[in-house]
């Protein structure tokens, strides 16, 4: 959770051209309940003009980077894969839902 929510407030320092934006909340919580795996989602809450949604893609990709480096030992094979945008709510481009 920690890398998750550290890699939140560091977005605009990784990614090119991103806007630094003041955050409000930064939360990970991760599912367990599929037998080999770790489902991770990232909510992010900021008043700003643009989105967060960066900074949750973000958020989401440390958090399961660092779970791979703790648990390659285990098995170098895993698979990190489905990162996306599930909903987003304001910013210039307004609402989205998956």
């Amino acid at each position: 959770r920690i890398a998750g929510i550290m890699a939140v407030k560091k977005t605009a320092d990784l990614i090119p051209l991103c806007h630094r934006i003041p955050i409000e909340k930064a939360a990970i919580d991760f599912d367990l309940s599929a037998a080999g795996m770790v489902r991770a989602c990232c909510d992010v809450t900021a008043t700003a003009k643009t989105g967060v949604e960066m900074e949750a893609l973000c958020g989401v990709s440390a958090a399961l980077l660092t779970i791979y480096d703790m648990t390659k030992a285990l098995d170098r094979g895993m698979e990190i894969d489905g990162i996306r945008l599930v909903r987003k709510t304001g910013g210039c481009h307004g609402d989205y839902a998956r």
